[in-house]
């Protein structure tokens, strides 16, 4: 007799909707191969392989837990991470140490020996006070000196009092108006309106050049309290860039006073060869004056 569970042939049932509910429904045959009298067992009835096969395929089928990092232990990572930790440790923090404390030695030497702040403030306060000082001084450039009394003369003496480099063009009309123009032409000789047009010359330079000079020397003052007060409160590395500075100012005042004493020397130049030309005049006055005394001698 042929195992039905084994047996390809199976009873199988129509579907519902061909099934008939009335009575002139036909009965079921039976599948060819079946004896007539065996019991018919569905083909899908529980057994114990089917259900063994169900739980193994749930098992492979459920999720199960898993290692992070593509499976390594975690154990593994801890355990690595303290091995890094302790090459850091051996091999970077004690030279990153050594190097802290000689840079913290440096630094304490710098602080107590190069640059102490008690000296640095010391030094601050001094300039403070140099300042102050300087600043008196300096008013005293500001003092009226002004002694002329006659409107043209007072107005000469204002513009070369001035200290303003703009005046330096008005100073030859006011220069004329106060000592005149040179002498006409039939009015006196040549030599003598030559060295008087070279003495008023001169003194107009030797005037406008004191005009510029005093200007710059406000110049100077201005730069000069300018530096202090940078001094006063400026770190001590930038000592070295306010005192290149301070040099070039003080060559550019060298310049200034070598312009002004150029200046002096031309001045007194003029007054010694004006005096030379007066003893020249003089003796040409003298030698016609003896000519004539002469002649008027001889022709008597």
């Amino acid at each position: 007799m042929t195992d039905l569970k084994r047996s390809p042939i199976k009873l199988r049932k129509p579907f519902f909707w061909l099934r008939k509910l009335k009575d002139g429904s036909e009965p079921v045959k039976a599948a060819p191969g079946i004896e007539a009298g065996q019991p018919q067992t569905p083909w899908y009835r529980p057994t114990l392989l089917k259900t063994a096969i169900v739980a193994l395929a749930l098992v492979i089928i459920a999720p199960t837990h898993a290692n992070g990092q593509f499976g390594i232990d975690t154990a593994a990572i801890l355990a690595a991470l303290s091995k890094m930790q302790s090459l850091m440790n051996t091999y970077m923090a004690t030279p990153l140490k050594t190097i802290n404390q000689y840079e913290q030695s440096t630094a304490k030497y710098e602080q107590q020996v190069m640059y102490p702040l008690t000296a640095i403030n010391q030094a601050k306060s001094s300039v403070t006070q140099f300042e102050s000082q300087f600043n008196n001084i300096g008013n005293m450039f500001y003092v009226n000196v002004s002694s002329a009394t006659l409107p043209q003369s007072q107005s000469l003496e204002t513009t070369l009092l001035s200290r303003n480099a703009g005046n330096v063009s008005t100073v030859s009309p006011q220069f004329q108006s106060v000592y005149g123009v040179v002498m006409t032409q039939n009015s006196a000789s040549p030599q003598v309106r030559t060295m008087t047009d070279m003495t008023d010359a001169q003194a107009q330079d030797a005037m406008k050049r004191a005009i510029e000079i005093d200007a710059l020397a406000d110049k100077e003052l201005s730069a000069a309290t300018q530096m202090g007060q940078q001094i006063s409160q400026a770190a001590p590395g930038s000592a070295p860039i306010l005192e290149a500075e301070a040099d070039v100012w003080v060559v550019r005042a060298n310049a200034y006073t070598q312009a002004a004493l150029a200046e002096l020397m031309r001045t007194r130049g003029i007054d010694l060869a004006n005096q030379s030309k007066a003893s020249k005049l003089a003796t040409t006055d003298n030698t016609n004056n003896n000519g004539l005394i002469s002649g008027s001698l001889t022709n008597r």
